[in-house]
């Protein structure tokens, strides 16, 4: 893991894509709960962030923190760019942050294909049989449940009861 503090490629990006006005704490419950006109202000800055950030610098902040994760994911999920489903698999999987599973979650649903609800699926099979692991389950299954509506299969109906 990188650290931005070590790391002036990825401070650097921290200032330009993370930190502003706090945007890594945004991106979380407090979204749900903004109002017009700072929501609006909000998406549209994180829509052109999403569109300028290159595939390298979004590599970058996937090296960091929870912070650097967070953000970069959703930028990700923005822009819609699935090269790097397996790479947010991979980090979903390994759990290996806090703060940052829902964002894995919301990614893999913005893509929407079987191949999302296999990794999703996967996610599910390791960290249900472990309680005492119950980080992000409820938004894996979450994601899991929207994908299975828009292609019509019920791939989570085995987790459910």
């Amino acid at each position: 893991m990188r650290h931005a503090n070590e790391d002036p490629e990825l401070l650097a990006l921290v200032r330009r894509y993370v930190s502003p006005e706090r945007r890594y704490m945004k991106l979380s419950g407090s979204l749900l709960r903004m109002q017009d006109p700072e929501y609006d202000r909000f998406a549209r800055r994180l829509s052109e962030d999403s569109q300028a950030i290159t595939a390298e610098e979004i590599t970058t902040l996937l090296e960091g923190g929870w912070r650097e994760r967070r953000t970069a994911t959703w930028l990700v999920a923005i822009s819609r760019r699935t090269e790097f489903r397996e790479h947010l698999g991979e980090l979903l999987l390994a759990s290996e942050v806090c703060c940052v599973g829902l964002a894995y979650c919301v990614a893999l649903a913005s893509f929407g294909t079987p191949r999302d609800s296999e990794l999703l699926v996967a996610y599910l099979e390791r960290y249900l049989r472990r309680p005492d692991l119950a980080y992000d389950q409820t938004a894996a299954m979450g994601a899991l449940v929207f994908i299975d509506l828009n292609l019509q299969v019920d791939r989570a109906a085995r987790f459910l009861g």
